[in-house]
């Protein structure tokens, strides 16, 4: 079945002329309107035929959570031929419609139906809000793909509490909060929160604003473009997280995109994972595209020969492309997409004590990557019930080491294949959180895929794994960067990115054309001391190339006049300070490697004179 839901301010219809398979139904359904209505046009498909009962089900749920989040008054159903070139049996699709009717009344609806088989004329006027234009397909082939994870993640049960660095766990519903505003956030998110977006978070303007990244309208939903600064800032990400994996010890392999959903052995771990996939067919096989580096990496340490001499044995893999068939209603820019980039590591170990080790080590590393990006960021522990009673003091070491109070999460029951996990998350403007750093104690794959270490005394064992990212995905730290810029903004500081991050680092603006030369020498200096810098010769007022570069978040803006170019110095606008200075050439260089120092650097990826870009929007 396939929808197309609008969010209307009014829509009115009249049956003009049957057709041979126009419905007989009564004089007053052959008219009608609705005001502040969620329309739904529906089309019927050859593959509903075969479980309409299910189809009817989900696509009253689907309208269901639409109609909520967009707060329509009434729903009115509008069979709708021209969605498919696959269509369903008239008499099929009647039936069908009408079952769909009598559900959503059931469910406490106010429906109106337009009848089927007739040629129609309507009207509407569309609302022009973010969800006030909704494609769907339902499908009950889907179904069978959702992880036996995914549904037990529906039905998880839960306790949740704040653990204070000086080890007192409390119940959540006690704590006080009110000196801890962005845990506050967090905890009401995963508890209350909805993934829904139901407007568009700030973010997604500063990408497009700063052509960095913007939709793909040519792809499926959740797969981005990305604009030479944006890919600039992703590939220093990308290198940097890379860079903390190899001096970690971290072995770098790559594996495929793709798996067969027939493996025995990844059959079963699908089941384990909560995640949707995108199906590929090759050869009549259905193959899955991977949504974490897990698969090749188990299959691949399967066959190697590991010593307990060896352990903690780690490989790392920066995926480019992992793929998640998101639900369309929670895409949102950065934060959650379809096809995303994520650095992945797994850690083998030979008991819960080096687990435990290797756990609080990778915690450090992710505390350094949060630090590094200067990101506010919140932590959240989740336990099986069972193991955090054995291991409440290393919990405390947790919140200990971060200093300041932690949401810890009790589960009655092990659901997935790990006991123990934590997760840094950022709060974003909408009052919604996200992870990025994450590390899992995984005590079933190990066994599941025949991974061994051969022990001290020659006996063949399995190790326990954990799973990491110490970055989590590269797409997302740039929505928190972002976000979390926007909300400096909104307390009336000057937003900015991490100079090492920034794709101009120094703007040199020459004050007329006279002293563009030297502006030219300044830029080739730069250039040799590894600073990224371009030069602004465009033709307009020396203000409004201040205020440009300003609006582009440039750390240091330099200004090169008579008197610069006579005394040896620059002007130089700093947006960290607000503050303007006088400095030698040397000085400004020295100050942007110093930021930059330990990280990698990479060129600008763009004509160093700004009369020479084009523009990407």
């Amino acid at each position: 079945m396939k929808l197309l839901l609008l969010h209307v301010d009014y829509i009115e219809f009249k049956a003009k002329q049957k057709t041979r398979v126009a419905e007989q139904v009564a004089e007053d359904m052959l008219a009608g309107r609705a005001e502040e209505a969620l329309a739904a046009f529906v089309a019927v498909e050859k593959a509903d035929e075969g479980n309409t009962k299910e189809v009817v089900r989900r696509a009253a749920e689907e309208i269901e959570r639409v109609h909520s989040q967009v707060k329509a008054h009434r729903v009115v159903l509008y069979p709708y031929a021209h969605l498919s070139s696959s269509l369903a049996k008239p008499a099929l699709a009647v039936e069908v419609l009408k079952r769909l009717e009598e559900e959503l009344k059931a469910r406490g609806y106010e429906v109106l139906r337009a009848p089927f088989g007739w040629y129609k004329a309507f009207e509407l006027r569309c609302k022009g809000h973010p969800l006030s234009e909704l494609s769907r397909e339902i499908s009950v082939g889907e179904e069978k793909k959702e992880s036996l994870a995914l549904k037990a993640e529906k039905k998880l049960k839960s306790e949740w509490y704040v653990l204070t660095p000086e080890g007192e766990l409390i119940h959540a519903e006690h704590f006080d909060f009110s000196k801890h505003e962005g845990l506050r956030i967090f905890y009401e998110y995963e508890t209350r929160g909805t993934r829904a977006v139901t407007e568009e978070p700030p973010h997604i303007k500063l990408m497009k604003e700063h052509e960095l990244v913007d939709h793909e309208p040519g792809s499926d939903p959740g797969n981005l473009r990305w604009y030479p600064k944006g890919r600039l800032i992703k590939k220093l990400l990308e290198r940097r997280v890379t860079q903390l994996m190899l001096d970690y010890g971290a072995m770098e392999v790559e594996t495929p995109v793709m798996y067969d959903f027939a493996h025995p052995k990844l059959s079963r771990y699908l089941h384990r994972f909560p995640a949707r996939q995108y199906v590929v067919i090759s050869d009549d096989r259905e193959y899955f595209l991977r949504f974490a580096a897990c698969f090749g990496q188990y299959l691949m340490m399967h066959d190697m020969t590991i010593s307990y001499k060896h352990l903690p044995l780690r490989l790392y893999e920066l995926t480019h492309y992992s793929f998640r068939r998101e639900q369309s209603g929670e895409l949102a820019g950065l934060k959650r997409l379809r096809t995303f980039t994520m650095p992945d590591m797994h850690t083998l170990v030979k008991d819960m004590q080096q687990a435990k080790q290797e756990f609080l080590r990778q915690f450090e590393l992710s505390m350094r990557w949060m630090q590094e990006l200067g990101l506010e960021y919140e932590v959240a522990i989740r336990f099986v019930r069972d193991f955090y009673e054995q291991n409440r003091e290393f919990a405390k070491k947790l919140a200990k080491l971060i200093g300041k109070p932690i949401l810890i999460e009790l589960w009655d029951q092990r659901f997935f294949y790990f006991v123990m996990k934590f997760e840094f998350s950022v709060n974003d403007a909408q009052r919604k959180a996200a992870t990025l750093s994450t590390v899992q104690i995984d005590v079933e794959n190990a066994e599941r895929f025949d991974i061994t270490y051969v022990d001290e005394h020659g006996e063949r064992r399995h190790p326990l794994l954990l799973h990491a990212s110490i970055s989590g995905g590269i797409d997302r730290n740039l929505y928190a960067l972002l976000e979390q810029a926007y909300l400096r903004a909104k307390r009336g500081e000057k937003p900015s990115l991490p100079t090492w991050l920034s794709p101009t680092q120094v703007r040199i603006i020459p004050v007329s054309e006279q002293h563009l030369a030297y502006a030219e020498q300044l830029l080739e200096y730069f250039k040799k001391r590894r600073v990224r810098a371009d030069l602004d010769d465009q033709s307009e007022t020396l203000q409004k190339r201040i205020r440009s570069a300003e609006k582009e978040w440039i750390p240091y803006i330099a200004v090169v006049g008579a008197r610069e170019q006579e005394g040896g110095y620059l002007t130089v606008r700093v947006r960290s300070t607000g503050e303007q200075v006088k400095m030698t050439k040397e000085e400004l260089a020295s100050l942007v490697e110093e930021q930059n120092e330990g990280r990698p650097f990479e060129r600008l990826s763009l004509p160093e004179r700004l009369s020479q870009r084009p523009r990407f929007r």
